[in-house]
């Protein structure tokens, strides 16, 4: 069970505290998101767009920085890790993405600046766990001059993470990035994001229109192109709660190609379930995701991310 970007749904994203309490809770793996910083420093952050992470737009000496930029593929309103160096955004402070969902959560709104990927390392090394490294925008960054893959690689054997000694994943939603940082020698589990809908932005951006949908990569073909590429795949779930789909199926066809199965994200409040299993119709309100997860844990994947470890770990290791 992995604490997904720590303990979110007590905790605003990617913070130390919620690192920590993912952690204390039991969590056997963290998963920080990887961007950039103007200065090449590999920062935790969900997207590098952070207006609604942080509270950068009460900074007036960065008004100026706001600005529009189209990131694979998508076009986004705001201010962007690239812009800042590290030093600058060292000054922000960190904020509740979900405000409406997670109103006990604004209470650390402003208490605790953002983290770096060394940062996250330390906690998890600390307290003898794993990590579970998803780089971001890799195709978007590598535009900008960028070398992600470099760089996680450089960090990794810096603070004593590649050679295997301790429990380390890497994934991403672009298969190019993992096969660049596992040429690099990093021994880690490498693990394919997937989207329930849409395409992957690096295939997109070297085949255009031809490139491979994600629900192309979970077909018998889509999975015999990925096997000995990657070490599993990570996908929506609603791969398995949508009625159309056979997510036990899926996960069949992956560990008959030796691929593991992961799910993202277990949350239990009603807008993030699937309709049969919401109860009441506040969107905040807690439905019956005990159901809902027994569903996944019984189709056999192999780990869940989720937001609340606490409530995961009772479902997920009964």
């Amino acid at each position: 069970m992995i604490g997904h970007r720590g303990a979110p749904g007590y905790r605003p994203e990617h913070t130390r505290s919620s690192y920590a309490l993912a952690l204390r809770q039991g969590a056997d793996a963290v998963e920080p998101d990887v961007v950039l910083s103007g200065d090449g420093e590999l920062v935790v952050r969900h997207e590098n767009e952070i207006s609604a992470t942080t509270d950068v737009a009460a900074h007036p000496e960065f008004a100026s920085r706001h600005t529009t930029k189209h990131i694979d593929g998508q076009r986004v309103t705001g201010w962007f890790t690239e812009d800042f160096t590290w030093d600058e955004l060292s000054t922000l402070r960190c904020r509740e993405r979900l405000p409406r969902l997670r109103p006990g959560n604004t209470a650390y709104d402003g208490q605790e600046p953002m983290l770096r990927l060394d940062d996250v390392l330390d906690l998890a090394a600390s307290a003898g766990r794993g990590l579970v490294l998803e780089i971001k925008h890799a195709t978007y960054f590598a535009a900008l001059g960028w070398d992600i893959a470099d760089l996680v690689a450089d960090r990794l054997r810096a603070v004593g993470w590649a050679d295997g000694s301790r429990c380390l994943v890497i994934e991403s939603f672009e298969s190019t990035v993992l096969g660049q940082v596992r040429a690099q020698g990093i021994v880690a589990r490498y693990v394919y994001l997937l989207e329930a809908s849409g395409r992957p932005a690096d295939l997109v951006a070297a085949r255009g229109p031809a490139a491979p949908t994600y629900a192309w990569a979970v077909t018998a073909a889509g999975l015999d192109a990925l096997t000995g590429e990657v070490d599993g795949i990570s996908v929506d779930k609603r791969f398995f709660t949508d009625s159309r789909r056979n997510g036990a199926a899926l996960t069949n066809r992956a560990h008959a190609r030796g691929l593991t199965v992961y799910v993202w994200t277990c949350r239990p409040e009603n807008v993030f379930l699937a309709r049969s299993f919401r109860r009441g119709v506040a969107r905040a309100a807690f439905g019956d995701y005990e159901s809902e997860w027994r569903m996944l844990r019984e189709s056999g994947v192999d780990g869940v991310f989720a937001d609340h470890p606490d409530l995961a770990s009772r479902v997920f290791r009964a």
